[in-house]
């Protein structure tokens, strides 16, 4: 197998800047380390991307999901790469667009 690696949409990039100055309001040292959790995290789906769980909205076996802390680290497979879609709380509903290209 190709080894994978792993791409920030645009979405899910600004998502983690979003995240970041919310929590840098109030703590920018805990914003930093929270940041390189969710990152690091998403770096987990380059060598084991079915182990997170597929996301209820699509039922698609290649759109999956990694969960920390109630933040939902959204990723799509593909052969040679995982796309991270987004990085939302959990309790927010998935964009509409999510899947278009």
């Amino acid at each position: 197998m190709t080894p994978r690696f792993l791409i920030w949409t645009e979405r899910s990039a600004e998502d983690l800047e979003e995240i970041d100055a919310y929590i840098a309001a109030d703590d920018p040292i805990a914003a930093q380390r929270w940041v390189r959790t969710l990152i690091a995290a998403a770096n987990c789906s380059i060598e084991l991307p079915f182990s997170g769980r597929i996301v209820p909205e699509t039922g698609r076996d290649d759109v999956r999901e990694i969960i920390r802390k109630g933040y939902r680290i959204v990723y799509w497979i593909f052969d040679d790469r995982v796309e991270v879609l987004t990085v939302i709380e959990g309790h927010r509903r998935l964009p509409a667009d999510l899947l278009e290209r």
